[in-house]
């Protein structure tokens, strides 16, 4: 080992390939399809063998990051295996990057890149995850919650200036929408030939999508009694709301994260701008006061 630096940097790999050992052990005692599981097994056992031979640069022990294993594996509970299996993927090509550019006396790198890059396509075929097959039908109710119910309750802020009453509003405004945009899946997705999937299931997750989003956004009009502190929360809420779900999509989907959230959030703060200023020239013009 010729420098500090390079110790360092040799006990890191060693403990992430310990650490996505035992992630992926873990993934194989969940995984539904019995293939799956195996493969899952095997990249375990294979990324062991890799933190042994780290170890016999090293020579020394490490342990595996208790905090990365929660964090993975809470992700793959909450938002399923595609979505963990896509972030391993990202720490796979990371690996073959690392991995090339190691020096010529490492005699193990050419066995190392080979399996990580065995990996990376292991990983890949793996992706059938059924669920995903409903993912338009939440960004459905997702979008258009945000946008309808965003521009309605900034308009109602101005329009009404109580906070109660426009919850109340916004409640009931965005359970008649998820009832009818529920109802809109359920009839557009079973009049669709090609569609593979099931009418009744799609409409559920755009309802529920629907309403999750309008919970979260009447939220802060139910617990802050100053309207303009709620309307700030709730245009904060809607931001983290379109981040989080634009990262998801950009992991499982693979695609681009700052274009579509950027494009998503213009959108949505768009018309929740000029609906603000259609609820002031209301508010002025029939003089109301709630």
């Amino acid at each position: 080992m010729n420098t500090k630096k390079t110790l360092k940097a040799y006990l890191k790999a060693q403990r992430d390939e310990l650490t996505d050992s035992i992630i992926y052990e873990r993934m194989s005692k969940v995984a539904k399809d019995a293939q799956n599981g195996k493969a899952f097994h095997m990249i375990s056992e294979e990324e062991k063998h890799h933190a042994e031979i780290w170890e016999k640069y090293t020579g020394r022990e490490v342990k595996a990051d208790k905090w990365k294993i929660f964090i993975y594996f809470s992700l793959i509970r909450f938002f399923g295996i595609t979505f963990g299996i896509k972030l391993l993927e990202r720490t796979e090509h990371d690996g073959v990057k690392t991995y090339r550019s190691l020096p010529d006396d490492f005699e193990e790198a050419d066995e190392l890149v080979l399996s990580e890059t065995k990996h990376e396509n292991e990983l890949i075929g793996m992706l059938n995850d059924k669920s995903l097959d409903y993912l338009g039908s939440i960004v459905l109710g997702l979008n258009d919650a945000l946008v309808e119910l965003l521009g309605a309750l900034a308009g109602l802020t101005l329009g009404l200036k109580n906070s109660k009453v426009i919850a109340s509003v916004g409640i009931i405004t965005g359970i008649s929408a998820a009832l009818s945009m529920a109802a809109s899946e359920y009839l557009s997705t079973k009049t669709d030939s090609n569609s593979k999937v099931n009418p009744m299931t799609a409409s559920i997750y755009t309802g529920f999508a629907y309403v999750v989003t309008v919970v979260l956004l009447i939220l802060p009009y139910l617990l802050v009694s100053d309207i303009y502190v709620s309307l700030l929360l709730m245009i904060a809420i809607a931001v983290l709301i379109i981040a989080f779900f634009n990262f998801y999509i950009s992991v499982v989907k693979t695609m681009p994260f700052r274009k579509r959230f950027l494009e998503m959030v213009s959108i949505s703060l768009g018309v929740a701008f000029i609906s603000f200023f259609i609820g002031l020239i209301v508010n002025k013009v029939f003089n109301i006061d709630v």
